[in-house]
């Protein structure tokens, strides 16, 4: 497949671009520093700006599928979607937060006490990112949440996915980089969740 990735050179986004190139899709890497993408077969990177909606659309016609995987705070929503929308892209996959997950009926992680309060601006962020969404007529979108912690780690093919509800075991809420990258490209690959926010955790 073509797939544009925004954000390629993130926490985030740069197991998602291995994991893409590995299963031999077609990628564009769209990012502030295109030197910064390591350089390797299947892959082009391209300068873009998430603020710039026509830039943006221009960069993403001609893909079957788009996944952002840029921090709330520092895109726009908004501006994010519609480019999606005018580049005809088939399909758009967001690397979502676990804030908007609920962890009681009703009760959202970033809502609770413990929520660190660094974080707080972002994963509100995420929230109404996923509203957005949600409201969304005419795209074909998915959002993915990880789990609380979110961390560099090995990339062992072995989690569990949910729905809305944040996935704990004996040891917390986690999922590596590495393993959420799979459950995103799975995704690309064999869309499972269409219209729909779901979860990945160890």
């Amino acid at each position: 497949m073509k797939v544009a990735l925004i954000g390629a050179t993130g926490r985030a986004g740069s197991p998602i671009l291995q994991e893409l190139a590995r299963r031999g899709h077609e990628v564009t890497a769209i990012v502030r520093n295109p030197e910064k993408v390591q350089a390797q077969a299947n892959v082009t990177p391209k300068k873009g700006d998430v603020f710039n909606k026509d830039d943006l659309t221009a960069l993403l016609k001609g893909h079957d599928a788009v996944i952002s995987a840029v921090h709330f705070l520092q895109s726009d929503p908004r501006k994010l979607i519609d480019a999606v929308k005018a580049s005809g892209a088939k399909r758009y996959l967001v690397v979502g937060g676990a804030g908007s997950l609920e962890v009681a009926p009703g009760v959202t992680l970033v809502s609770t006490p413990e929520f660190p309060a660094i974080y707080k601006d972002e994963a509100t962020k995420g929230g109404e990112f996923l509203n957005l969404l949600r409201q969304e007529k005419e795209l074909d979108w998915t959002f993915l949440s990880p789990s609380a912690l979110f961390f560099e780690g090995p990339r062992t093919g072995t989690f569990r996915l949910g729905k809305d509800q944040l996935l704990t075991n004996d040891k917390g809420s986690s999922i590596s980089f590495e393993d959420y990258a799979i459950a995103l490209v799975d995704e690309v690959e064999k869309p499972a969740h269409s219209r729909q926010r779901f979860t990945v955790g160890y």
